[in-house]
């Protein structure tokens, strides 16, 4: 084990609905990186985030 910790992160659309359930983990300026980049419905910036520790 590595010691980093993993994160579960559910990013909701407020726009369509969409949700998505990710895992992530810190990068080095401490921002949770997961890959996500933009919901099915194009929406980019307008987005909520939930991350719990796994």
């Amino acid at each position: 084990m590595t010691g980093e910790t993993r994160y579960r992160v559910i990013v909701r659309c407020p726009k369509c609905g969409e949700r998505y359930i990710l895992r992530g983990r810190n990068n080095e300026k401490g921002e949770l990186e997961t890959g996500f980049k933009q919901c099915i419905c194009g929406n980019e910036s307008n987005l909520h985030i939930d991350a719990t520790p796994e």
